[in-house]
């Protein structure tokens, strides 16, 4: 067979401002980038140079529109729609992981308040410099390869952090995992929405949204199937331990993994090859998308007929947009920090106020012992939720219990036998302790406050921390997390639906109004079982407008800069994230006012800002 690019030409001739790659001069080529050099009577301005620019590349996007239409939509889609959902999904599961597990691996790792805050804080920010990492580099080397050495730096390192022995280890791996994941996002819609045709484009990429909500329940569902069984583990010595929340870890990392396995079969986009000037692999893959979609619809006789993609002169890569026909700079990063910042914000702010709820019924059902006298007693009972003041306790034996949440003050202990002891927030304060034994007990020298010792001794006291195999976890954070990822499910449904019908803007701008009128039923926020109702409620409303950012996003940029601008706009998502959970959460159990009216300002902002934006239904990708 003869070599196919023997005796190739370039032509150029008539009103033609396109050059085209063909097999000696005939019909039978494809098109190919030609970058000319200037001809001596060409007196063109640079403002000139810049309309006829926009004025190829809009031509070069109606062509490639053309092509995508005429490869239809079918089982190629639906094959990279599943493969990008799982990564969308294993994006959705990050974001919890960290919370599932804090309960075990507090304990486990010896975890402080502000080392269980840096941890939380961590997956954001992590996510946050993913995003505008990868988000550019997408745009430079490619999206499916970009998503594929993301989504391994994200399996390699979650598998690392649930070996994690220590602290430190275990936040740097969650660090660089986090960062490997936060690129999916930007690269996943970009991606999608180079393989859509402009009547599917909404529909889908709201469909696909959906994902992220999978992820949820995901996690919530094998997180309560898993971290609860504390027999599903190992160790080896008590240097090395293997309990059930690290097992939780690896299964949260499967989505990533079977996403990164379906990448390798699935190509790169056209869309981004034309952009780089790689015109003949561009022209393979649409055919592919051509033949596996009609094949599958029965009509592998159908021909591709593109013979050739026309592609501007200019290689020049300009960040060319309309701001008439896009919206200011302004707008579009208004609405994101207005709707983000408020999304978080209350996401963070209902579990916070359920632990608040849980913390004073909790409270109010303490049992207080004022001057009670115990003699010659054996305590084989655990103890929970008491406070005991001027107590004697004299010839007492406590011997293998549990102390949780107990407090003794102002109290006596004189020859008695503390053996086996594990606690958990229980304190000895002002008490006077006299001849007797800690043995095998975790009461350490900071459990004890302005205490008295006389002739006291500690034996083989239990240092470090130990993870308590017998609590019972509470599953109440993964019923609310699997709910508030469920409630969602209406939104995306009817997002998707009517994404076409009634427009970006409009959904966008409706949603969040209605959120907003909705923050007020905030006030009626008296119980557990209504602060889970309204998180509901807020979910299932705000993810339609959460949807048509994404696709609005998607639209307003070209395709030079399009992952760019996503990552960067994600970016301030997760910074969103952080001050929205960092200004909400301080105001847990003080008042209700600052959160609730902070979010109806922000939603009634964002909301404005949408409705100016121009409506990108019918809107060809540049």
């Amino acid at each position: 067979m003869a070599d196919p690019y023997a005796n190739n030409v370039y032509h150029q001739g008539g009103d033609d401002s396109y050059g085209t790659y063909g097999e000696g001069g005939g019909q039978d080529g494809y098109g190919y980038q030609a970058n000319y050099p200037p001809h001596e009577e060409d007196t063109a301005t640079t403002a000139d140079f810049f309309f006829i620019a926009v004025s190829e590349l809009e031509e070069l996007s109606e062509q490639y529109e053309d092509i995508i239409e005429d490869c239809g939509h079918g089982r190629f889609q639906w094959t990279l729609f599943t493969v990008l959902g799982l990564a969308l999904m294993a994006d959705g599961v990050e974001c919890f992981v960290v919370a599932f597990v804090l309960p075990s691996a507090e304990k486990d790792l010896c975890l402080s308040n502000a080392e269980k805050g840096m941890l939380g804080l961590m997956v954001f920010l992590s996510m946050m410099v993913g995003a505008f990492l990868w988000g550019g580099l997408a745009d430079k080397v490619g999206r499916r390869r970009c998503l594929i050495v993301a989504l391994a730096i994200n399996c390699i390192f979650a598998f690392l952090s649930s070996f994690a022995q220590g602290y430190g280890f275990f936040l740097f791996f969650r660090l660089l995992s986090g960062i490997g994941i936060g690129g999916t996002v930007p690269i996943v819609y970009s991606y999608f929405s180079e393989f859509l045709q402009v009547d599917k484009r909404g529909e889908h990429l709201s469909w696909l949204c959906m994902f992220w909500m999978i992820g949820g329940i995901y996690a919530s569902f094998t997180a309560w199937g898993i971290i609860p069984r504390y027999g599903w583990g190992f160790s080896m010595g008590t240097e090395f331990q293997f309990h059930s929340w690290r097992v939780f870890v690896l299964v949260a990392a499967l989505p990533a993994i079977a996403s990164l396995v379906g990448l390798t079969f699935m190509p790169e986009s056209p869309r981004f090859l034309l952009e780089n000037a790689k015109h003949d692999e561009a022209w393979m893959i649409l055919k592919q998308v051509h033949d596996t979609n009609w094949r599958a619809k029965g009509q592998p006789e159908k021909v591709f007929t593109v013979t050739h993609i026309k592609a501007p002169k200019t290689a020049e890569d300009e960040f060319i947009e309309i701001q008439a026909a896009t919206g200011t700079a302004v707008q579009r990063w208004a609405l994101h920090v207005c709707s983000l910042v408020d999304y978080y914000g209350l996401s963070v702010w209902f579990p916070d106020m359920i632990k608040h709820l849980q913390h004073e019924e909790y409270e109010s059902k303490v049992k207080v012992f004022h001057r009670e006298r115990v003699e010659n007693f054996h305590f084989n009972f655990s103890l929970e939720n008491q406070i005991h003041k001027e107590g004697e306790y004299i010839h007492d034996k406590f011997v293998s219990i549990e102390m949780k949440s107990v407090q003794f003050e102002d109290s006596l202990f004189e020859d008695c036998l503390f053996e086996d002891i594990r606690s958990t927030d229980t304190v000895f304060e002002n008490c006077t302790i006299r001849s007797t034994v800690f043995h095998n007990t975790d009461l350490l020298e900071e459990k004890f406050i302005d205490c008295r010792m006389e002739n006291t001794s500690f034996e083989h006291s239990k240092h470090g921390c130990h993870l308590d195999t017998v609590e019972d976890n509470d599953v109440l954070i993964y019923l609310v997390s699997f709910l508030g990822s469920l409630a969602v499910l209406p939104g995306n449904i009817i997002s998707a639906l009517y994404m076409e019908k009634i427009g970006r803007v409009k959904i966008i701008g409706g949603s969040m109004l209605i959120s907003a009128g909705c923050t007020f039923f905030l006030f009626l926020s008296f119980s557990q079982s209504a602060i889970i109702a309204l998180q509901c409620l807020f979910c299932g409303i705000s993810v339609a407008a959460w949807n048509g950012i994404e696709v609005v996003t998607v639209e307003l940029y070209p395709a030079s800069k399009r992952a760019t601008a996503f990552g960067v706009l994600n970016a301030l998502c997760k910074l969103a994230a952080v001050l929205g959970s960092s200004i909400f959460s301080s105001f847990v159990g003080i008042t209700k006012a600052i959160p609730i009216l902070l979010s109806f300002a922000a939603l009634v902002c964002g909301g404005l800002v949408a409705l100016r934006l121009p409506d990108t239904r019918e809107k060809i990708l540049q």
